[in-house]
């Protein structure tokens, strides 16, 4: 039904290796016979995390991060995240960088959806997580990992998204997913964790 959208690989050349990344360069043939160049990076896919914090007596407040990351040289504001190891479930993923990157773990855990973040160059796709019944433990960054765990409500983080002030792809989704669950328009599928 989409012949005429679909472009088949004719070769490919491996551009790259790295401990994280592999890139290519492929030649396709474009639905009209053509031939054209495609460079893109072949990534083992991640999980985000939108963990929300219910105390009692208070608001609901999200647990963030602020880090720098290197390639924009800056310090964003993101929701916990992390790249899946090999023959890890997204689930497994979740907890584990839930737990690592902030020392919380979740009782109970909801997929939202899946996002692809850069469709153009990439074949990353990332999946959203819930989680909520927070407990606080101590978490355990990896080596050469250096981030700030703080809160937020999310009318703040709503704010700082409508002000430009949030600008990574993955938190703005998980903003949009949070207010759609927050207004009753998406309904999640709460599971128990393992």
């Amino acid at each position: 039904m989409d012949s005429h959208l679909i472009e088949s690989k004719l070769k490919s050349q491996e551009l790259f290796r790295g401990s994280f990344l592999h890139a290519f360069r492929d030649t396709v043939a474009l639905p009209d016979g053509s031939e054209a160049s495609r460079e893109y990076v072949i990534h083992p896919g991640a999980v985000m995390i939108v963990p929300l914090l219910e105390l009692p007596g208070q608001p609901l407040q999200l647990v963030m991060e602020r880090q720098f990351r290197y390639p924009v040289q800056q310090v964003m504001l993101e929701f916990p995240a992390g790249k899946l190891d090999p023959n890890e479930s997204t689930l497994e993923c979740a907890q584990r960088e839930l737990f690592e990157e902030t020392g919380y773990s979740a009782k109970q855990w909801a997929k939202a959806g899946v996002m692809h973040p850069v469709i153009s160059y990439s074949t990353e796709l990332i999946e959203i997580w819930f989680a909520k019944d927070l407990s606080l433990g101590e978490r355990q960054l990896d080596p050469g990992e250096f981030l700030e765990v703080i809160t937020q409500t999310p009318e703040a983080l709503k704010q700082a998204c409508l002000k430009g002030e949030v600008t990574d792809g993955k938190t703005l989704t998980g903003m949009f997913w949070l207010q759609n669950y927050l207004s009753g328009q998406h309904d999640l599928t709460w599971v128990n964790a393992a």
